[in-house]
Order: structure tokens, then C-alpha cells, then sequence
């Protein structure tokens, strides 16, 4: 293992340049943080293995957004963090409608095969790549990420400075004003403009337009289903990046 003068100068190095190798240094090196936290929670109701890859989505998270230049040590910035999303699964877990077996299995390889993707690219796979990969139709890799909860549009969003917390609804829903008055709106403009071209589309048409989910099918020549678990996946994938 690293010592924390070259654990902070790969931090550094990898905000500048965002290079993959060094990021993926950086996560081996303290893998076995989420090692120990998976054993810890392990034999609870839920698999070692699925503890073990939410742990370690976590870390590449952290790594990724760590900043050595605030002062903290990763290993005292990373453990709560992963430890707060362990939790988190135990609850959309405990939560989640029970659904077949083959979907649950789907739904492991895809977490699987989500986080090898993104080891070697930098980015998460799409749902048709996923499909691609494993073999099988859009609809059940879809069908298999509803495996979690879904995040709704009232989760807070924690504020900066003593502000309160906000709902995540605040941030997307207004056309007019919300990107001025909310305190993290150029975040939420960037983390927008890595969307898809169809989930920006969605987002324009159900939180800019106020345009419902079967009307948004219709231009898009999608079913309605397919706009509800399409603004899930978004919804989730802002509430992450914002967080």
C-alpha cells in the first residue's frame, strides 16, 4: 500500500489529467476498504458479493471526486461515505417488491459487468450495451435495475453553508428560475449536459415543458413505461452527482 504523500500526489495528478490508469491506482490501492466494510455488514439478509460491489462503486466515486488539498485523509473522507451507501442498500433492499429470480440475476451480472465497463473506459455502459454484453433484451436490463429503489423527486438534497436542504424536485422541475436560484445550479447544468441526447429530451419535455409521461412517449415513440423508468435512471443518476 501507498504511503499518503503518494496516495495525495495521484490525486492531484489524476484532477488534472483525469487519466483512467491513474484513478484505477488509486481504487486498488485502498480496496480493502470496501472489503472490510462488506465483511462487516456481510450475513445481514444480503450477499457478501452484492455488499462488496456497492462498496466498491462507492470508492470509485470518492476517488474521483476526492480533493487531498482540503485537508482530509481519503480513508477519513471515503469510510462514511461508503459505509452511508451500504446502508442505503440494506434499505432499498428491505424496500424493494420481490421480483423473479432470473431478474435478480440479471441484475448482478449488470452491476458486474457495469463496473469492469467502466474500469476500462471511464464512462458507464449503456442499456444497450449492457444488453449486448449479457446477452439478453433492453427491457429485462431495464427491468433488472428496478431491482433498487427508485429515488424519488422529494429526496433532499443536502444544502452548502448551514442552507437547508432542498428537494431534488426544486432543482429539475422549474423551467424559468430554478437554475439562478438554486446554490448548486451550475453543477446541475453540467451533470445535465452529460445526459444522453434522449434522457436530455425527457428531462426538457417532463420538467421544462410539463408535459406528462404518456405525451412524452408519443414524441419520443416510446411506450409510457419506458419514460417512467428512463426519468427514474435519470432522477437516481443527478441525485449521485449532486450528492
Amino acid at each position: 500500500m501507498m504511503d499518503e504523500n503518494r496516495a495525495d500526489e495521484l490525486f492531484r495528478k489524476y484532477r488534472e489529467t483525469k487519466d483512467v490508469s491513474i484513478r484505477n491506482e488509486l481504487v486498488e490501492n485502498y480496496l480493502y476498504i470496501a472489503e472490510i466494510l462488506a465483511k462487516k455488514f456481510a450475513g445481514r439478509g444480503v450477499e457478501y458479493d452484492d455488499l462488496y460491489q456497492v462498496a466498491s462503486e462507492a470508492l470509485i466515486a470518492g476517488v474521483e471526486k476526492f480533493n487531498p488539498d482540503l485537508g482530509n485523509r481519503f480513508t477519513t473522507y471515503i469510510t462514511p461515505t461508503v459505509t452511508g451507501l451500504i446502508k442505503n442498500y440494506f434499505r432499498d433492499y428491505s424496500r424493494a417488491v420481490r421480483l423473479p429470480r432470473r431478474v435478480y440475476a440479471v441484475a448482478a451480472r449488470v452491476r458486474e459487468e457495469t463496473a469492469e465497463f467502466y474500469k476500462k473506459h471511464g464512462v458507464k455502459p449503456t442499456v444497450k450495451q449492457l444488453a449486448e454484453m449479457l446477452g439478453c433484451s433492453e427491457e429485462l436490463v431495464l427491468e433488472s435495475m428496478e431491482c433498487r429503489t427508485p429515488v424519488s423527486l422529494d429526496a433532499q438534497i443536502k444544502g452548502e453553508n448551514g442552507e437547508q436542504d432542498s428537494p431534488l424536485s426544486a432543482v429539475i422541475s422549474d423551467g424559468g428560475t430554478a437554475f439562478d436560484d438554486f446554490e448548486v445550479a451550475e453543477s446541475l447544468k453540467t451533470e445535465l449536459k452529460k445526459l444522453e441526447p434522449t434522457e436530455q429530451k425527457v428531462i426538457s419535455l417532463r420538467y421544462l415543458q410539463g408535459k406528462s409521461q404518456a405525451e412524452v412517449g408519443k414524441i419520443l415513440g416510446v411506450s409510457q413505461m419506458f419514460v417512467s423508468r428512463a426519468e427514474r435512471k435519470i432522477v437516481e443518476k443527478l441525485k449521485e452527482a449532486l450528492l
